[in-house]
């Protein structure tokens, strides 16, 4: 049994616009995928609708994750069986510090895994757990009291998201764009943090325009997203053939240097 088995997949907004036109992908624990695609190949869409967004429908086929299919079940229930994205642009909540989402985050899942009854972590132990995450990812203690991505520049908010990866302990990380906006230091922070935590218990789907963050977390397989569809399968070598080339090859009826 996959961890991820998407079947035939089609996703549309709710004007039925189509947007991802029929995709097969099965990712195992401790493989890592990297989908890469040209602006509006639909890449963060079907980040999006994995995830359970309003904003997208899938018409047909099915997502399952370890056997069970996730279509009828909310996104606070997707992410409950496991499933986690990373946004492309994080979310500011302000009044609600890191600290405070953070437990609250730790302590619904420990409560959905406990059939419904209350089981707060610990304060010792969350504690502990966040201090040992957050100097693994150089993510610096002052951000912890402030209030959750509010005047973030864009390296401190996808260090808090990876931060958040590394206390759920997901089945499944889905990572949207997660190296746009980042410094070649902080770029090597999070893609070190990630590939650590993939393993026997989690596999990743990384989402990228470009080939560098695959430098450090290098792909089992990298699949080629455009027009909605996947057009081409590789390894990491086809990573590195795209960031030498571009897309052109796999838009044939785009004119030469579209974007």
């Amino acid at each position: 049994m996959a961890l991820l088995e998407i079947k035939d997949l089609h996703i549309a907004l709710n004007d039925g616009s189509e947007i991802v036109k029929g995709i097969d992908l099965k990712v195992e624990s401790g493989e890592v995928h990297a989908i890469m695609g040209p602006n509006g190949s639909g890449k963060s869409t079907l980040a999006q609708a994995l995830m359970g967004h309003p904003a997208y429908r899938i018409s047909s086929g099915d997502v399952l994750l370890d056997g069970a299919s996730l279509l009828a079940l909310g996104p606070d229930e997707r992410a409950q069986k496991g499933l986690f994205l990373a946004f492309q642009y994080p979310y500011a909540i302000p009044g609600v510090t890191v600290t405070s989402f953070l437990r609250s985050a730790m302590n619904a899942l420990r409560k959905a895994r406990a059939g419904g009854e209350d089981d707060p972590i610990p304060i010792p132990e969350f504690r502990k757990q966040l201090a040992a995450a957050t100097e693994r990812l150089k993510v610096p203690r002052e951000l912890l009291g402030r209030y959750l991505n509010d005047g973030f520049s864009g390296g401190e908010k996808k260090r808090v998201e990876i931060l958040q990866l590394a206390l759920l302990h997901p089945r499944l990380a889905v990572l949207d764009e997660t190296d746009s906006g980042l410094d070649i230091d902080a770029l090597k922070t999070i893609a070190g943090g990630v590939s650590d935590l993939v393993g026997p218990e989690m596999g990743a789907v990384v989402i990228t325009h470009y080939q560098r963050i695959l430098n450090y977390i290098r792909p089992d397989y990298v699949h080629v997203f455009a027009g909605g569809r996947f057009v081409a399968e590789g390894g990491p070598e086809l990573a590195e053939q795209l960031e030498s080339e571009g897309y052109d090859a796999y838009l044939p009826e785009a004119p030469s240097g579209a974007s």
